[in-house]
């Protein structure tokens, strides 16, 4: 996403989810997108092999077979790509990301979808004095979308925004990564940015139906596709949020300064703090032009989707078990 703030024959063919092994912070997060790509392949008739850490190998689809290692331990699993086809590639690092790709296309792998971010669409667009992803996220974005072009095998990089699920996994951006029990707890909520600040968010589901097209046909090869969402205000999600529960949530606007104390505390990380700080003011100053790049990214969402997308308000009604 090219933005200031921008700082995964009747035989059916089997479908490699790889989740992430990048620490509990990430930009995206995989896991929460993984299980919902997973129902829909198996859904369309498809075997779906998961390569998962041990703490995340339960509570997947009926169906599904799950094997206990790391994407970017490669050599642990060494079989885990037989009778392949396709691979939804998410978590690799640059370190050992060949290996992984050569093993796939050793297999048989023909297709590779890779959840990346916008990190790297906006460094090819903008100057450096612009990048405010930290040096190290950024190499290992483009690193990994560079290997998997130059792997001889078909492609399609997937750069989304945030996904809506970030409230709950506790992953980018730090803005609302602890409502759930402050919702439960008090029914106040305090964040900085609380009416200017906005961010672009798509349902995990939408994340998913977009990686299941690109995952099951051609129309997307070497390509890179932007399931990017509009952004949304602070206040309008805990509004949405407050909607689906029935009762009021007080939502109090902190300093910049008692913001970054606040994400601290909650175990954030400096680099994504700032990053979300950066993001939040970028769009209070520039929403018209990065709303307007939202709506003319082609292919749009819904026609990946086959549907309008999914709102935050359908977000928290799905979800408003956890807030109450």
């Amino acid at each position: 996403m090219p933005h200031r703030p921008s700082p995964p024959g009747s035989v059916p063919r089997i479908r490699n989810r790889l989740p992430p092994d990048r620490g509990r912070r990430r930009k995206i997060s995989a896991r929460v997108v993984g299980r919902r790509l997973a129902r829909r392949l198996l859904a369309a008739g498809d075997r779906v092999r998961v390569l998962a850490e041990p703490e995340q190998a339960a509570d997947w689809p009926l169906g599904t077979e799950v094997v206990e290692g790391s994407v970017t331990r490669p050599a642990e699993q060494a079989g885990v790509f037989a009778g392949t086809d396709t691979l939804f590639l998410a978590g690799a690092v640059p370190a050992t990301v060949r290996e992984v790709l050569g093993r796939a296309r050793a297999a048989g792998t023909r297709r590779v979808v890779t959840l990346s971010s916008h990190g790297p669409g906006h460094e090819a667009a903008y100057p450096p004095e612009t990048w405010f992803w930290p040096a190290v996220e950024r190499a290992v974005e483009r690193a990994v979308e560079r290997a998997v072009e130059a792997a001889g095998m078909a492609w399609t990089h997937i750069r989304p925004s945030a996904v809506m699920g970030a409230v709950l996994e506790g992953t980018y951006p730090a803005t609302g990564s602890d409502w759930p029990e402050a919702v439960r707890r008090e029914g106040t909520v305090r964040e900085a940015f609380l009416d200017d600040g906005h961010y672009p968010f798509v349902h995990e589901e939408d994340l998913a139906a977009v990686a299941a097209t690109a995952l099951r046909t051609a129309d997307h090869v070497h390509t890179v596709l932007e399931a990017v969402g509009p952004p949304l205000a602070t206040r309008d999600r805990l509004e949405s949020i407050a909607r689906a529960t029935g009762r009021p949530i007080t939502a109090v606007d902190l300093t910049p300064e008692a913001g970054r104390d606040a994400w601290r505390a909650q175990g954030w990380p400096d680099d994504g703090i700032e990053v979300t700080l950066f993001a939040l003011r970028e769009y209070a100053l520039h929403l018209d032009e990065l709303t307007q790049w939202t709506l003319d990214q082609r292919p749009a969402l819904a026609d990946l989707t086959g549907r309008p997308p999914r709102t935050f308000d359908d977000w928290a009604e799905e979800h408003v078990h956890l807030f109450r």
